[in-house]
């Protein structure tokens, strides 16, 4: 029982430090509510993935593009076309097609000729 005044001090110095721990440590805690800028990826994710299909189906419905090995990627409503076509008609036809879907915002053009 001599001890016990011991351990009362001790608990007190142990209790005087921890407690302002706990109480800054819990203003640190991030908030459960969802920022617009945090869904915001993942909706344009969804969204260039959906674009990106549209502006495939659109060429492939093409009947002068339909064959060729045309790339289509797309960030943020920007679409990049890139790809080996057989004349500049080709090309322009490809632009044209791809401008024409809904939601294209740009398109890049990386389609080149190929050497004959």
């Amino acid at each position: 029982m001599r001890n016990a005044p011991y351990l009362q001090g001790r608990l007190l110095i142990v209790a005087m430090f921890a407690l302002p721990a706990f109480v800054f440590t819990s203003g640190c805690k991030s908030t459960t509510t969802a920022r617009p800028s945090a869904a915001a990826p993942t909706a344009v994710a969804t969204d260039d993935a959906t674009l990106a299909g549209r502006v495939k189906q659109a060429l492939a419905a093409d009947s002068t593009l339909r064959s060729l090995p045309i790339s289509v990627a797309t960030y943020r409503g920007v679409v990049q076309l890139s790809g080996y076509v057989d004349s500049q008609a080709q090309i322009l036809e490809a632009l044209a097609v791809t401008h024409s879907v809904p939601g294209v915002q740009s398109v890049s053009n990386d389609l080149h000729l190929k050497s004959q």
